[in-house]
């Protein structure tokens, strides 16, 4: 499968994030939680369905496929590990640290976080 653009990643980890209770995600929430137009939020969902990675019945909720779970799960891990690097070792303000987690998270390489997740469990133990 071609690399998603940083907005379809966005748009999968939304649907993941509001989908954890085993329940889907409504399109309104979704454009909530993303500051976007329902009309935006169709026409990615649109895509997303093309390419597999959800699941969706007109007028019903949206459910991540199981490819579209494992890459919305490696997206929201690489966000949550940037967020906490500069939240703790940088002393970023969380607001900030958030926003540029976000914009990283989708071209950050693994490598890169695993060598951040070993720095973050050093500077843990040194504490």
């Amino acid at each position: 499968m071609e690399k998603l653009t940083s907005t379809m990643e966005n748009y999968l980890e939304a649907i993941y994030e509001l989908s954890r209770e085993g329940t889907g995600a409504r399109v309104s929430d979704i454009a909530d939680r993303l500051g976007v137009t329902k009309a935006s939020t169709h026409s990615a969902i649109s895509t997303l369905s093309e390419k597999g990675l959800i699941i969706r019945e007109k007028y019903r909720e949206v459910f991540l496929s199981p490819a579209g779970l494992k890459l919305a799960e490696s997206t929201s891990k690489k966000h949550k590990v940037i967020q906490r690097f500069f939240t703790e070792v940088l002393k970023i303000d969380p607001h900030i640290a958030d926003k540029d987690a976000c914009a990283i998270e989708h071209v950050i390489s693994n490598d890169s976080i695993y060598a951040i997740q070993q720095f973050l469990a050093s500077f843990k133990e040194e504490k």
